[in-house]
């Protein structure tokens, strides 16, 4: 009861409002409170006690005192900054490793390597982007013949089919048989860009053939390690490369 009636008098008794900035203080801004000074100053206070502690820190320091962090951490404009690391394990690797064996990883990549065979022979690599650009070299005696040297002259070609690597018939192939196949533009940019696609596909067949031979390196390098013979690290472990362990020799019986 006695709460009721304390509630039900205060609900009755004046409104206490604080003081407000002075008119002819009104351009300096609101009044400060007791709240926003307490705020103020315990940010003040804050700030006080981390520089004390800075200078304590300053004047205690060992110049000689080493820790481990400083071989990964260099110093640049005044900021310690975490030297980045080398990637040594991809996410794809990683999941595959943990989640299925050697012999399955074997499996898959020689299931690739046959595809590959089977593409390459093919498609025959001759106007492949990524293979190295072929050079023909042509000899002469003087400085004449070279000013009046012409490709598809000597090539005993026509001039439109210079550029090819391949199918470059003679003059007098072209006028004895008939030319066979597509001959129309829409259909040899067609095959075109048919061969193209076998030639992205044959690249991303390539990569994941060598990903699959080194996950499965991999694998069997974490293998050879539970074996307690001891042994020495001479390479890390990068993303296209397993590390390299040199093991002690033993005298087999």
């Amino acid at each position: 009861m006695a709460a009721a009636f304390r509630k039900a008098a205060k609900s009755r008794q004046r409104e206490h409002r604080e003081r407000s900035q002075p008119g002819f203080r009104k351009h300096l801004g609101l009044l400060e409170k007791k709240k926003d000074y307490k705020l103020r100053a315990d940010d003040y206070h804050k700030k006080q006690e981390y520089l004390r502690a800075l200078r304590k820190k300053a004047l205690e320091k060992n110049p000689d005192e080493f820790y481990y962090k400083m071989t990964r951490v260099k110093l640049q404009d005044g900021v310690h900054i975490i030297k980045e690391t080398k990637e040594e394990v991809t996410p794809e690797q990683l999941k595959l490793m943990r989640t299925q064996d050697i012999k399955y990883i074997e499996m898959k990549r020689v299931a690739e390597a046959k595809k590959i065979e089977r593409l390459k022979s093919e498609l025959h690599l001759l106007d492949f982007q990524g293979k190295q650009q072929n050079k023909h070299v042509f000899f002469f005696d003087t400085k004449k013949e070279v000013e009046q040297f012409d490709v598809a002259t000597h090539l005993q070609t026509a001039p439109e089919l210079v550029d090819r690597v391949f199918n470059r018939p003679r003059i007098e192939t072209l006028q004895k048989e008939k030319v066979k196949g597509v001959t129309n533009q829409t259909g040899l940019k067609r095959i075109a860009k048919e061969r193209q696609k076998q030639y992205n596909c044959l690249t991303q067949r390539i990569e994941r053939e060598k990903k699959l031979f080194v996950i499965a390196q991999k694998i069997q390098t974490r293998k050879d390690l539970m074996d307690k013979t001891q042994k020495v690290k001479v390479k890390k472990e990068t993303v296209n490369s397993p590390a390299i362990y040199k093991f002690q020799s033993r005298r087999k019986r």
